[in-house]
């Protein structure tokens, strides 16, 4: 593992113990941060039952997180894994759900593969993003398939709307051979904005598998981020937006290589029909393509997958204490391959509606209705209640219900291979139904939040391998039961800011009573920060519990659980200019979330910032 010496981080604290919070998580608890995913509209969390968790560009920039995954690896609610270091795939299990069980969405825009059913986190330039939202629990009831888990939304770059053009440049370097760099630039003109962003990010890696080759597993990616729009007299508002990341990652395995393609475009008009009624239309396109290179040139393949949106939204005011929101969406999914596919497209077609209410003043009751008409597998019908109760205290109760659904994947209904493995095209969707309770509290001691969750999955989708023909297949036999407890607790010290999460997790298969593989029951993470007068300073503590592997032939491996420390520290030398420097894996522990699979050991990485 790469060494270095860690003394300006120590000096750096003062003989103070590092560690980091977010910020995001502090105003969440300190002010009521208005949230867009919950509700598919602008809405206090104070006045939720859903769990949310915010991260705007400040927190991303003041967190030095490089990628994604290194960003919603401290959320609670949230484990992640990695087939090694960057650009290598990343898995998202939100509450214990399974990897697509999780919605993504850009913009508004689905995202993700239509043959794989999860979205290329590792890939998402994270210099492209302007603000992630991530909504905890069943969404189904709003956003259709995959959101059995929650919803992540992912904001793209938008930059000042000023007069005078706002200009931002980043560049750094550090361990494994790796450079980065990236520039945006915003502004407005009149009644309209703009912005447009670049980033580019290169490394030589790590060697990503244990027992391989000891080569180094290679990764680039290079983003592009643009957004114009206009508001009119009446106001009427259009805006069309645009984001791509191309580029290739090097991994261990039956292919070595694979280069990448993903992007997301669209165009939204919204306008006020009456008083209290605002109408959106969007329309979109997002794009995950994939070319896969291996040693013997007939095992390489391509995978291009489409996914079609069409959005019609309408937010209504009925008054100050009852609001709603309904409308209806179109997907449509394609895929275009060198692997054999009985049906290459489906549709999808929903009718929702939400109504959220006040009551009393300190009830706050959400409710909301969709219907999915499936191309696969027919009609599906979801639902959602939340209620939350304030208490001038400010303590908070609050209680939710809702069932949710995963339509089968492109390969789980029509992948055949020359090998005989085939998917199977009489799949139904996943089922799950869920129900949370929790309290939270901001004292003036501190702000809390508890909440205890409780999940059931029926007709999961397994691949099968058959031990004799190696022949794999689709099987809709595994049900699920997770149960959940998060914690997490906030308060500044002295002018240190302190967050400590804890979430417990014990996700089964109800046949078995084995636990879900890839996913740990216990994670603990502590954050402390400071803010001196140019000077910041921070770590992250992160604790996971062990997890297990099953490979084809269902034989279960342990994988041991581990604590990282991460430092960094900011020095603003103007009003313009800061230095930024951080350290990861301080004690250079040597860990897996995939078994077999490394990660990086201790390593650096500095950086430099313009903003005007």
């Amino acid at each position: 593992m790469q060494k270095l010496l860690v003394t300006p981080f120590i000096l750096a604290g003062a003989g103070v113990p590092l560690a980091s919070a977010a910020q995001s998580d502090q105003q969440a608890f300190s002010l009521p941060e208005m949230t867009v995913t919950a509700t598919r509209n602008d809405t206090p969390s104070n006045e939720l039952a859903t769990a949310t968790t915010v991260y705007t560009r400040a927190d991303i920039e003041q967190l030095q997180v490089r990628t994604l995954p290194e960003l919603l690896n401290r959320t609670t609610g949230i484990d992640m894994t990695q087939n090694g270091g960057f650009g290598k795939t990343s898995s998202v299990f939100m509450r214990g759900t399974n990897s697509d069980h999780v919605l993504v969405l850009i913009d508004g825009i689905k995202a993700g593969s239509v043959t794989l059913g999860t979205a290329p986190f590792e890939i998402m330039p994270v210099e492209q993003i302007e603000r992630v939202e991530i909504s905890r629990g069943p969404n189904s009831s709003l956003y259709g398939s995959e959101a059995v888990g929650g919803v992540i939304q992912i904001f793209t770059r938008k930059g000042k709307q000023q007069d005078t053009p706002s200009l931002s440049l980043d560049a750094g370097a550090g361990s494994y051979d790796t450079s980065q760099a990236s520039g945006a630039v915003s502004g407005k003109w009149g009644d309209s904005w703009y912005s447009l962003s670049a980033s580019h990010l290169d490394t030589q890696g790590i060697n990503a598998k244990q027992d391989s080759d000891p080569d180094r597993d290679g990764y680039y990616n290079t983003g592009l981020n643009a957004r114009a729009g206009h508001r009119f007299a009446n106001a009427a508002e259009l805006e069309a937006f645009y984001l791509r990341s191309e580029g290739q990652t090097e991994i261990d395995g039956l292919f070595n290589k694979t280069a990448f393609n993903n992007q997301v475009v669209g165009v939204s008009g919204s306008a006020q029909l009456a008083d209290g009624w605002r109408s959106l239309l969007r329309l979109g396109q997002s794009r995950d393509d994939s070319y896969n290179f291996a040693s013997n040139p007939t095992y390489n393949s391509r995978f291009d997958t489409t996914r079609w949106n069409v959005t019609w939204q309408n937010d209504v005011k009925f008054n100050d204490a009852h609001k709603g929101v309904f409308g209806a969406d179109y997907r449509f999914d394609e895929v275009e391959s060198t692997t054999q596919y009985l049906r290459t497209e489906r549709y999808d077609f929903g009718i929702f509606g939400e109504l959220h209410s006040r009551v009393f003043d300190r009830h706050h009751l959400n409710a909301s209705l969709r219907w999915d008409e499936n191309q696969a597998f027919g009609d599906y019908v979801t639902g959602n209640f939340g209620w939350r109760y304030n208490w001038d205290s400010g303590i908070s109760a609050f209680a939710s219900f809702g069932n949710a659904f995963k339509a089968p994947t492109l390969n789980d209904l029509y992948y055949v291979d020359s090998f005989g493995s085939h998917g199977d095209p009489g799949l139904k969707p996943e089922e799950s139904t869920s129900f949370e309770v929790g309290l939270s509290g901001r004292q003036t001691w501190a702000n809390w939040e508890a909440r205890a969750y409780h999940t059931n999955i029926d007709n999961l989708i397994t691949w099968v391998t058959d031990r004799d023909t190696f022949i794999s297949t689709t099987r809709q036999t595994q049900k699920a039961q997770i149960d959940g407890l998060e914690f997490d607790v906030n308060k500044e010290i002295f002018g240190w800011r302190n967050k400590i999460a804890v979430q417990y997790l014990s996700p089964r298969d109800r046949t078995s009573n084995l636990r879900l593989v890839r996913r740990a029951d216990t994670i603990v993470t502590y954050d402390l920060s400071h803010s001196f007068d140019t000077v910041d300073v921070g770590a992250n503590i992160l604790a996971r519990g062990n997890s297990f592997e099953e490979d084809w032939l269902g034989e279960r491996t342990r994988v041991a659980g581990f604590v990282t420390v991460d430092l960094r520290a900011a020095y603003r030398l103007t009003k313009n200019w800061t230095l930024s420097a951080k350290l990861n894996n301080l004690l250079d522990k040597d860990y897996q979330t995939v078994d077999t699979y490394n990660s990086p050991g201790r390593n650096f990485f500095f950086s430099v910032h313009f903003n005007n």
